[in-house]
């Protein structure tokens, strides 16, 4: 390739990166709520309020568009708040899942392989809602047969705007996407 167009193409997509950073990134005012509203000051990224006890990690089994909840319990940030969450970029702010903790959370459902698109590593209670990064709150998530994975991100996205306009308390949410978010779904639908 030509050095002159390597470069171009080069700076071309340096533009589009930082095009994209400064467009994603949180404002001074955001980062500071997020910091106020901490949901783990003093601890590490992953502490978190596991609901109950993960009583298996190998096993597993997703039915009906559901962890196995031996698995896969759910828990959340304890200390997360209403204010906190509602805030533009919280739930990139608090992602911190390594590949290492989604191929456990693959090999506890016994999956070995798949097709990039198929399964999703998800939050059974979303950052959204206050859900932490712990195991406890991980699994592979289908995208097929529907609803799947996609889905459930809209009822996450519905119940987050539900806590933010003050209709339901973050705990009701809480309780809703990880004990029936399908029923949450067929409301959406109606």
């Amino acid at each position: 390739m030509n050095k002159k167009y390597f470069f171009v193409i080069l700076i071309l997509i340096l533009g589009v990166v930082l095009s994209f950073y400064q467009n994603n990134k949180l404002s001074p005012k955001a980062q500071k709520q997020i910091v106020q509203a901490s949901p783990v000051t003093g601890q590490n990224s992953t502490a978190s309020g596991v609901l109950a006890q993960q009583t298996k990690t190998a096993g597993c089994v997703a039915q009906n568009g559901f962890p196995d909840s031996s698995c896969t319990p759910g828990a959340i940030f304890p200390q997360a708040t209403k204010e906190q969450v509602c805030v533009k970029g919280y739930s990139s702010s608090v992602r911190n899942v390594p590949q290492s903790e989604k191929d456990e959370a693959y090999k506890e459902y016994g999956i070995y392989s798949h097709k990039t698109g198929e399964y999703e590593v998800d939050h059974l209670i979303s950052l959204e809602l206050g859900g932490s990064n712990d195991i406890s709150n991980l699994w592979p998530e289908v995208a097929d047969p529907v609803p799947g994975f996609h889905q459930k991100d809209l009822v996450e996205n519905y119940l987050n705007k539900q806590v933010c306009q003050g209709i339901i308390s973050l705990s009701e949410a809480q309780k809703e996407i990880s004990t029936n978010w399908l029923e949450v779904y067929n409301r959406m639908l109606r």
